[in-house]
C-alpha cells in the first residue's frame, strides 16, 4: 500500500535545508530504507513509500552542513507488538524525538540503525510518543501529564538532553566536540555524532553528570530544563490507572503487558479486589482494573502461566485467583483454597506448568510457620502443601533451570507482615532460603543459612542458576550457587532496605529499594556485560541509586522484552503508612528480557522466527 509521509527538519530551533532525509524499517530482519528526500529552504520534505506492514517506522535526518548532527524520530508503529498499531503522516524531526527514540529503542539500535525482534521493538517504539509528538516535535502526552510533567525530572531532562545535542546543529559549533567527547563510555571510543551521543548515554548514564549539564546550559532551545546535574541521565515515566494503588509485584505477559497486583484501595488501607494491567506503554488494557475470581488484597504474587493465564495470590482472602489471557476471572467467587492458603505470597510457575505459592502462614490450625502449595499443572484439586526444609514464614518462591523452587523464609514474630510491613529487628526468626526440588522435597542443603540472610523478601535467579537474594535487615545482596554455598555478599552502599530483584539479559541484577526509593544495578556473573574493570557485585548505579521524583517506596522492580526497568511504588509514605501511586519504567536502561519468564532469564533473538523458547 502507497503512503506519503510530510516532515519538517530542524536543528537548534531552526529550519535545515539540504538535510538528506531517509525513511527506513525496521524489523526483525534489520532496518532497509523505504524512500528518501532532501529538506527545501523552509526544512520541509515528503516521501512517497509503501508501507509495510509489520515492525517500526523511523526517520533518519542528517545535516548538509554541520557533519555531526543526526536525528531521528519514530513515525509508525505496525504489527507484531503489544501495543495498537499507529502511522503518522506528518513528522518533525529534532533534537526532542532524537532523545526520545534513542531512549526509547537503546536496546534496539547500532550504527546500522534500528530493528529487533517482536513485540520489544514494537513496544520499545510506542514508548517514544510517550516523550515526544512526532508530528510536533514537542514533548509527549505522557511526559507532561498530572503522573509526570512538573511532578518529577523527566521532562526537563529529555529538554537537557535535547538542549545537548543542539550544540551540534551548526557547521564549527564550538560545543560539539565537547559534546562528544564527554558522551564517550571509559575504554570506548568517541562518538561519531549526535544520535550515537544519545545512545552512549543511555547505555551509560553515569557519564559526566556536571561537565554535560554545564554543557547544555549554553542552549536554551528545549524547555524546562534541569536547574541542577542529575546524578544519572535516565528518563523515567509513572503510569497510572483506576484501582492501581500500593501495588506489590508485576508480571509480563507474551504481549509485554504489565500485570500487577494492589495491597489497598485508593487512598485507604482497604483490602483491594483489583488486578491491574498496562499495555507496554502505560496504558489501561484487558478491562484493567479487573475485580472477581476472589481477589481480596492482591500480595507479593503474581505470575503467568504457559497458557498466558495470571496466578495471583489473595492475601486477605486466603486463596489464590485466577485470570485468563484477555482478563476473564477463571476461579471460583471466592479464590481457590486447595492445598490451605493463608496468607499467600509469591508465586511462580515452573517448566512443567506446575503453580508455586509460598504460603506465608500455613494450613489454617496447623503451626503457624508457614508452607509451600503446589497445583501440579496448574490444577488446584490435585494440591500438594510441602513442609520443612527449614520453610519459616515463606515469601518469595522462583523457579531455576532445573525446576527446582528456591523459597525466602521472612518469618516476623507478632505481627503479620502485611498488617506492619516494615520488619521489626527484635523477633526476627526466620531468616533463611528453602531449596525444593521437582519431587516436591526440600534439598539436603536446605535451609541455607548466613549472617547476610537477615530478612529476605523478593529473590531472583540467573542465567546460571545463582539466586539472588536481598537481604532486608543486613542491607545487602546475598549471591548463592546452585548447590547451595554463599558466593559472596554485596552490601549496598547506602542504606536501603533492599525489598526484591531481578536479572536482564546480560546478567546484570537490578535491586529495588524500599526503605530507600531508589534503584540500584550491579555486575552479575556475565562481567562482559559490564564496563571494564567492573567486576561480579561492582555497583554499575550511582551510590545513591537511580533515582527520580516518580519513585516510591518500592517491592518490586522487573525487565521487560523492550529493555525498561519497570518498578512498583508501593507505599508512599512510611509514617503513616501510606498506599504508593502507580508503576514507574526507567526507560531503555536494562537488557531486554524474555516475558513470562521461562523461568531463567533469556534475552529475545532475532535469530529464529520465535524471538523466545515456548514455555
Amino acid at each position: 500500500m502507497s503512503a506519503s509521509l510530510d516532515g519538517t527538519v530542524t536543528g537548534a530551533g531552526q529550519p535545515l535545508s539540504g538535510a538528506q532525509v531517509t525513511l527506513f524499517a525496521g524489523s526483525r530482519e534489520g532496518s532497509r530504507e523505504l524512500g528518501r528526500a532532501t529538506t527545501d529552504a523552509a526544512g520541509s520534505f515528503r516521501i512517497t513509500y509503501a508501507a509495510p506492514a509489520d515492525g517500526v517506522l523511523y526517520v533518519e535526518a542528517a545535516s548538509a552542513d554541520a557533519g555531526r548532527l543526526r536525528l531521528r524520530s519514530v513515525v509508525g508503529v505496525g504489527a507484531g507488538g503489544g501495543v495498537p498499531q499507529r502511522t503518522a503522516t506528518t513528522a518533525t524531526v529534532n533534537e526532542l524525538t532524537t532523545v526520545a527514540t534513542t531512549y526509547s529503542l537503546a536496546r534496539f539500535s547500532d550504527r546500522h540503525g534500528i530493528a529487533g525482534p517482536s513485540p520489544g521493538l514494537q513496544n520499545a517504539a510506542a514508548t517514544s510518543f510517550n516523550l515526544a509528538d512526532p508530528a510536533t516535535g514537542k514533548p509527549g502526552a505522557v511526559v507532561t501529564n498530572k503522573d509526570n510533567g512538573a511532578g518529577n525530572e523527566t521532562l526537563a531532562t529529555l529538554g537537557t538532553l535535547a538542549n545537548l545535542l543542539s550544540l551540534c546543529a551548526t557547521a564549527n559549533a564550538p560545543h560539539c566536540q565537547d559534546v562528544l567527547r564527554l558522551a564517550t563510555p571509559p575504554g570506548g571510543t568517541a562518538p561519531d555524532d549526535t544520535v550515537q551521543a544519545a545512545l552512549n548515554l543511555v547505555h551509560n548514564p553515569t557519564l559526566s553528570p556536571a561537565e554535560l549539564h554545564s554543557l547544555a546550559g549554553t542552549a536554551s532551545v528545549f524547555t524546562p530544563a534541569l536547574t541542577a546535574p542529575p546524578t544519572a541521565w535516565i528518563l523515567a515515566l509513572r503510569y497510572t490507572d483506576t484501582g492501581l494503588y500500593a501495588p506489590g509485584r508485576i508480571a509480563f505477559d507474551a504481549k509485554g503487558n504489565a500485570w500487577t497486583t494492589n495491597n489497598w484501595q485508593p487512598g485507604t488501607r482497604e483490602p483491594s479486589p483489583y488486578v491491574s494491567v498496562l499495555d507496554p506503554a502505560g496504558h489501561p488494557t484487558l478491562g484493567s482494573p479487573i475485580s472477581g475470581g476472589g481477589m481480596k488484597a492482591g500480595a507479593w504474587g503474581i505470575a503467568i502461566d504457559h497458557d498466558g493465564s495470571a496466578w495471583v495470590s489473595s492475601y486477605e482472602g486466603d486463596a489464590m485467583s485466577k485470570y485468563s489471557a484477555t482478563g476473564a476471572p477463571l476461579s471460583p467467587g471466592t479464590g481457590w483454597k486447595n492445598g490451605g492458603p493463608d496468607r499467600p505470597q509469591g508465586v511462580a510457575v515452573d517448566q512443567k506448568g506446575n503453580v508455586w505459592v509460598a504460603n506465608f502462614y500455613g494450613l489454617k490450625g496447623a503451626p503457624d510457620q508457614g508452607s509451600v502449595i503446589v497445583y501440579p499443572h496448574g490444577d488446584p484439586s490435585k494440591a500438594v502443601t510441602i513442609t520443612g526444609g527449614g520453610l519459616d514464614h515463606p515469601f518469595a518462591v522462583q523457579i531455576d533451570g532445573y525446576g527446582r523452587a528456591w523459597v525466602t523464609n521472612a518469618r516476623l514474630s507478632g505481627a503479620r507482615l502485611m498488617e506492619t510491613r516494615l520488619p521489626e529487628p527484635t523477633g526476627l526468626l526466620g531468616a533463611s532460603v528453602t531449596v525444593i526440588g521437582p519431587d516436591f522435597k526440600p534439598t539436603a542443603f536446605s535451609p541455607i543459612t548466613s549472617s547476610s540472610i537477615n530478612f529476605p523478601l523478593g529473590l531472583a535467579i540467573d542465567a546460571e542458576n545463582n539466586a539472588w537474594v536481598p537481604d532486608f535487615l543486613s542491607n545487602s545482596i546475598t549471591e548463592l550457587r546452585p548447590d547451595g554455598t554463599i558466593a559472596a555478599e554485596h552490601e549496598l552502599p547506602v542504606t536501603v532496605g533492599p525489598w526484591s530483584a531481578a536479572i536482564d539479559g546480560s546478567d546484570r541484577v537490578w535491586v529495588a529499594g524500599f526503605g530507600t526509593p531508589s534503584v540500584w544495578l550491579l555486575c552479575g556473573e556475565n562481567t562482559a556485560a559490564c564496563p571494564p574493570g567492573a567486576s561480579t557485585g561492582t555497583f554499575l548505579s550511582p551510590p545513591q541509586g537511580f533515582r527520580n521524583a516518580a519513585i516510591q517506596h518500592l517491592t518490586a522492580v522487573q525487565i521487560d522484552q523492550s529493555g525498561n526497568v519497570w518498578l512498583a511504588n508501593n507505599w508512599s509514605e512510611l509514617l503513616p503508612p501510606t498506599g504508593g501511586v502507580g508503576l514507574v519504567k526507567l526507560i531503555g536502561l536494562a537488557t531486554p528480557v524474555c516475558t513470562p519468564l521461562t523461568p531463567l532469564p533469556v534475552r529475545p533473538s532475532s535469530a529464529t522466527a520465535t524471538a523466545c523458547p515456548k514455555q
